[in-house]
């Protein structure tokens, strides 16, 4: 088959080849299907929209063959759905629920039921979407979230818009919370058209999405294309004063993301009020366009209309009454100013909750926002991890591309306030989040370790991950930062990581990896002060250029990096840490070791007297003191090694099991070891620890603190 389809609003993406290999299995179609829908996020955003395939298969109990519905399941994601992640029901029994089915107050007891009906038993738990496929008697059926049809739907004549727009081919359902009933009401407007004469090629979901359908994968997909298309091009041709136009200019690209970065750990601040938040930021052409217009002011505080949406980005975003070029010097000023905003946003919500509240409504949650508008410079979101929040950043955009289309064809309409709490609290949705497992120990932590492309800094920052930071990667060297950041994505994923260039002696340099920080999380609260160099000469021998070089990089580096850090640490307000890789060579005298012992002498001391300082602001400061270590550590470059083989008369090969031979414990030292010192006092245990060392060694007695 040929395609001869051409659009302009969506991306036909359906391979001949690719589905002419798994002709013959539907299942393996329906997959595919929902993966290139699930690809353009103009048909869908993340983790919405559902997809569905009917097929005959054999009962594993009798060998007769039996109608089998195949759909994503709860919580999955059509871009990325596989086998695994569908949940396949007997439709006799799923249709037969109605029998037992008491009514739209009782909803809820059905998708317990859902469970009787699992035909697959290695079935996810079945989707709450689950009645709207069963209900209608189509194969193939494609349950999408397209701003283009969103925006239609959630306009106030959308109703009449629709039935002109497609000539009665889509119908309208209205709005209503997805389960039992709405699927009943899906199959009603099917029947009702067909009493009439009209055969359906989709409906219309009020303030929701899209069904469309197929008697094949192909034939659905095509359908799906075919009226969002309609939908978009219908959007485009009334798009004319945009938002009521341009009320204000953005600041230029660079002024505007500087702008921002500054601002980000204050805001940040404010949103952790209750548990620390992780930051997005976006200054996406959409959302410049929103937020510098005229009618941000009337449409921002209706929030969104797509129930996927709200979820995402809660009841309405906060706009700052901020110039764009506000100077954000006097940190203490602009919190004073910001304070009152805040304060009446959480007085909001609080209210909103206690209007709307039933009986047996789950306790309030954060009532800090989660989507930010700063005119003249972008869009802040928060949430408790960076995927959460990027993608409340995503869902916010989709709804200003609907309130977009829906005010050029009519006017747009939000959820009413009692039915966003109805989604928001509703009892099923708080037994997904119930089930999410516990938080890792550095879960909404922000750490920057230097010199983590490699080395002991690559393994504390692998260490911080794994314990559900986000870190940002760095070094000098771009090639080897490039490496670690593509290794790190792979292991830990996009949200997790950020990484950029870092000349730890270079204070504009580190200024940009902060501003690069507090870009990519909002800011930053764990700094790790690693980076190193190491010369073992004698002082006889020792240059002045390279006493200068340890002197810039381990102590004026450790200056630079902890000043910055402690300066958006303050902008957000609640504490942090700082730990400093020191050395064993801090306290203990050995030979040819004058620049770089005295060095890390004076990085121990510096530690102890930023401890003393800092107390007051929450910010801890802690020692680890390394000795010998030798894996995969850039200390033994550049001569290191050699130096020290020779200062104890011993071969470089020779150099591990000498160092472990002369610890107490006879044990080799390993990157992991000061990556594990370096959890203990960020993990929360000692968290009321500041100014102390912990040596990793293997135990060396001269180098015991006294």
């Amino acid at each position: 088959m040929k395609n001869t389809k051409t659009f302009n609003h969506v991306s036909y993406l359906w391979d001949d080849a690719k589905a002419a290999e798994l002709a013959g299995d539907e299942v393996a179609l329906f997959i595919y299907r929902s993966n290139i829908l699930g690809a353009d996020l103009r048909l869908t955003n993340y983790g919405g929209g559902n997809t569905s395939v009917k097929i005959i298969d054999k009962d594993p109990l009798t060998g007769v063959d039996t109608e089998v519905m195949w759909i994503k399941g709860s919580g999955g994601d059509i871009g990325t759905l596989t086998k695994s992640g569908c949940a396949a029901l007997y439709m006799e029994r799923l249709l037969n629920l109605e029998k037992v089915y008491r009514g739209i107050e009782f909803e809820d007891e059905m998708v317990e039921l859902f469970n009787h009906c699992i035909f697959d038993l290695a079935s996810k738990a079945p989707s709450i979407d689950t009645p709207l496929h069963g209900f209608l008697p189509f194969k193939h059926i494609d349950h999408l979230h397209p701003d283009a049809a969103i925006a239609i739907a959630a306009a106030k004549d959308g109703k009449k818009i629709t039935e002109e727009l497609f000539n009665g081919e889509v119908g309208w359902v209205g709005w209503q919370r997805p389960g039992f009933d709405l699927g009943l009401q899906l199959r009603t407007c099917l029947e009702e058209a067909a009493s009439r004469g009209i055969k359906l090629r989709g409906i219309m979901l009020g303030s929701h999405g899209l069904f469309t359908w197929g008697d094949t994968a192909y034939e659905s997909y095509i359908n799906t294309l075919e009226v969002i298309e309609k939908c978009a091009e219908y959007l485009e041709s009334n798009y004319k004063n945009v938002f009521g136009g341009q009320k204000i200019e953005s600041l230029p690209t660079d002024v505007r993301q500087l702008q921002a970065a500054k601002m980000a750990p204050i805001l940040r601040g404010f949103c952790s009020s209750e548990r620390k938040m992780i930051g997005h930021f976006t200054d996406d052409a959409r959302v410049l366009e929103f937020i510098n217009s005229n009618d941000l002011a009337k449409l921002a505080p209706l929030g969104t209309s797509c129930p996927d949406h709200f979820l995402r980005t809660k009841i309405s975003p906060l706009v700052l009454e901020l110039a764009p070029n506000e100077d954000l010097t006097d940190v203490s000023a602009i919190k004073a100013k910001l304070a009152p905003a805040f304060e009446a946003y959480r007085a909001m919500y609080t209210e909103y909750y206690n209007m709307c509240k039933h009986p047996n409504s789950p306790a309030m949650r954060d009532p800090n926002p989660v989507v930010i508008l700063y005119p003249g410079v972008g869009m802040f979101t928060f949430s408790k991890d960076k995927t959460t929040a990027r993608l409340a950043s995503e869902y916010y955009i989709n709804a200003v591309n609907v309130m977009k289309g829906a005010e050029a064809v009519s006017e747009y309409t939000s959820l009413p306030r009692q039915e966003a709490f109805n989604i928001e609290y509703w009892l099923l949705e708080e037994a997904k989040l119930q089930r999410m497992p516990k938080p890792k120990a550095l879960s909404g932590r922000v750490a920057l370790i230097t010199g983590s492309a490699g080395g002991i800094g690559k393994a504390i920052a692998k260490k911080f991950a794994e314990e559900g930071a986000c870190v940002i990667i760095n070094d000098i060297n771009e090639e080897r930062l490039e490496g670690a950041k593509a290794e790190f994505i792979k292991t830990f994923g996009r949200d997790a990581v950020a990484a950029t260039l870092l000349n730890v002696t270079d204070a504009a340099s580190t200024e940009k990896a902060l501003n690069a920080a507090c870009l990519a999380f909002g800011g930053v609260d764990i700094v790790v002060n690693n980076a190193g160099i190491s010369i073992s000469k004698s002082i006889a021998e020792h240059s002045l250029e390279e006493w200068d070089r340890l002197y810039d990089i381990l102590v004026k580096g450790q200056f630079i990096v902890s000043k910055a850090g402690i300066e958006v640490m303050r902008k957000q307000g609640f504490g942090g840490d700082i730990v400093n890789i020191v050395s064993k060579n801090a306290v203990v005298s050995g030979p040819n070791n004058s620049g770089y012992g005295s060095a890390k002498a004076a990085q121990a001391h510096l530690s102890r007297l930023m401890a003393a300082e800092l107390g007051a602001d929450k910010i801890r400061v802690n020692t680890v003191n390394p000795d010998a270590v030798i894996s995969d550590s850039n200390i033994w470059a550049g001569g290191w090694a050699e130096g020290r083989a020779k200062a104890y008369g011993i071969t470089v090969e020779e150099l591990p099991a000498y160092y472990a031979k002369r610890t107490l414990l006879n044990e080799v030292i390993l990157p992991v070891d000061i990556a594990n010192a370096c959890f203990a006092f960020v993990g929360g245990l000692l968290s009321k620890s500041t100014g102390n060392a912990i040596n990793v060694d293997g135990g060396v007695a001269m180098g015991f603190y006294r």
